[in-house]
């Protein structure tokens, strides 16, 4: 376990706002996005909610401009989801997250 000093971390809660064949039609644009925002080393992880109504992301970063992110995102630019962004100020992690984090 390593000790934290606040990380900023975001969580995005994606919601899909369209028919999943209009949300499939976007996909590759935002596998895009993901991979773009996993090598500038901002995005952590990302995943599909279960059941499949949205999807997970797991951000460094403070509320605003995790929020500036998520709002580029084809997924929501395109109107097939919503989003939400909760920020955490992470204190407790595995070593692996910590490393992330830092």
């Amino acid at each position: 376990m390593a000790r934290l000093n606040a990380a900023p971390v975001s969580i995005v809660t994606l919601t899909y706002v369209a028919p999943i064949e209009e949300v499939d039609a976007q996909m590759a644009a935002h596998v895009a996005w993901l991979q773009a925002g996993i090598d500038a080393g901002v995005l952590l992880l990302a995943g599909r909610q279960v059941p499949r109504t949205g999807g997970v992301l797991i951000f460094r970063g403070h509320r605003a401009e995790v929020e500036a992110l998520a709002a580029s995102d084809p997924f929501v630019t395109s109107g097939v989801a919503t989003f939400a962004v909760t920020e955490m100020a992470a204190s407790l992690a595995t070593d692996a997250v910590a490393t992330a984090l830092s």
